[in-house]
């Protein structure tokens, strides 16, 4: 039997710590004939296993804080809501991976088919790809330090996909051919007004760099690639709506003037959450989609009208650590080391919503600690005894969670696993 079938079946069972030196001993035992290749496998899976056992069936109320909870039935939730929507409109569903990072949340987000994804970093590329991921689109402007990276991914993988938006980035891929006639899946990044990478859809420029990467040898033009990230500036859904379709009208008239201009290019991508969270009807015309933090959500999302409170599946879970009468606060053991800083504070309850309770607000934040204060009138610390939890609920999921190096994923408060994010770039 295969180690990761050993220690997942000693888990299921209920083995906990003291199973841990068993499992130890037959590590070692079956790894006396294992190639180096799968060392780096079993290591991974006998530390996950170590980790899930400890972790398994206690609650979360048990959990060493500062700690990421993920409710999996909500992630489960909104992965299928996600698919569902764009399955009705005929529209390919390819999941960003970089809000979680983690292989099961990948495989939740792809239905478990292990194909189609986008990545932010080679790093989580490469992780994905090591463990059968393929058809995955590096969605970031392609870094000249990283050519021959890619270039092994491309030769290694059935499809993997990079990304462009300037000639000196074509050159770069020009001077390094792949191997055995592999051609390279390049996606020309266009911005559609979000102000980030990409050439500007309306200009000439954009046109020409198609051209030329339709004519270069050893290249294809596989894709249009729009982020719809001004969608964040928005407040409410019909807001969304009106940049969706400004996205999408804009993305879908450079498909026709490359038509027009004899340029063969099969498919067309927006993506953002919010986009994809109130979809319009003229979405049904593109290829793909690209949502990413959908499977998690967050406060910011939850303001800019993407989803509801009971959609969002994280909370950083902190312990009260101090109270401090004199200045009518008390102290947690979650700073900005454990939770984003992304809103400024500028919440009405600073830099998260403290779940349940509306009237205290996360005022500061240290590297190791958080200020808490009513927001109005004295602070009851009868009610926050020293070592008592709170909840918070992050303004933004993907700047909190690459924080963590383990999500405690629950069900109904019960930790059922612990997911381990791959990092770097």
């Amino acid at each position: 039997m295969h180690l990761c079938s050993v220690v997942r079946t000693r888990r299921n069972v209920g083995y906990l710590e003291s199973d841990r030196g068993a499992v130890a001993t037959e590590l070692q035992e079956r790894t006396i004939n294992v190639n180096a290749s799968d060392t780096l496998r079993f290591r991974e899976c006998f530390l996950k296993a170590l980790s899930s056992c400890t972790m398994a069936g206690k609650s979360i109320q048990d959990l060493l804080t500062p700690a990421l909870t993920v409710d999996l039935l909500k992630v489960k939730r909104n992965a299928q809501v996600m698919l569902e929507r764009f399955q009705k409109l005929g529209v390919q569903l390819r999941p960003h991976m970089k809000t979680h990072k983690t292989l099961e949340c990948a495989d939740i987000m792809t239905a478990g088919t292990r194909r189609c994804i986008v990545v932010s970093t080679l790093a989580e590329a490469s992780f994905y790809a090591d463990h059968g991921y393929d058809d995955i689109l590096y969605a970031y402007p392609l870094p000249f330090d990283k050519v021959e990276r890619c270039a092994e991914l491309s030769e290694r993988l059935t499809l993997f996909h990079v990304l462009v938006d300037n000639s000196a980035a074509l050159e770069e891929l020009k001077k390094r051919p792949l191997k055995r006639g592999k051609l390279w899946h390049v996606w020309l990044k266009l911005d559609c007004a979000n102000g980030r990478a990409g050439v500007p859809h309306s200009e000439p420029a954009a046109l020409q760099l198609a051209q030329a990467i339709s004519e270069s040898p050893g290249v294809e033009l596989t894709g249009i690639y729009t982020h719809c990230g001004n969608t964040y500036s928005c407040s409410g859904e019909e807001e969304i709506r009106a940049v969706a379709q400004d996205t999408t009208t804009f993305t879908l008239q450079f498909m026709e003037k490359l038509q027009a201009n004899g340029i063969h290019c099969s498919k067309s991508s927006i993506g953002s959450t919010p986009s994809c969270s109130q979809p319009v009807p003229d979405m049904a015309m593109l290829s793909e989609v690209h949502p990413g933090n959908y499977v998690f959500y967050d406060v910011q999302q939850l303001m800019i009208g993407s989803c509801k409170l009971e959609d969002v599946a994280v909370r950083v879970i902190t312990r009260v650590v101090g109270h401090y009468p004199h200045r009518n606060q008390m102290l947690v053991d979650c700073g900005w080391a454990g939770l984003s800083l992304d809103s400024g504070g500028r919440l009405p309850t600073g830099y998260a919503v403290i779940e349940g309770h509306p009237d205290l607000k996360l005022l500061s934040m240290t590297q190791e600690h958080g200020r808490v204060e009513p927001i109005s009138g004295k602070l009851d610390y009868e009610k926050f005894p020293l070592g008592s939890l709170l909840s918070l609920i992050p303004y933004h999921a993907c700047a909190t969670a690459v924080m963590h190096p383990v999500y405690f994923v629950h069900s109904d408060g019960v930790v059922v696993d612990t997911w381990t994010p791959t990092r770097g770039w």
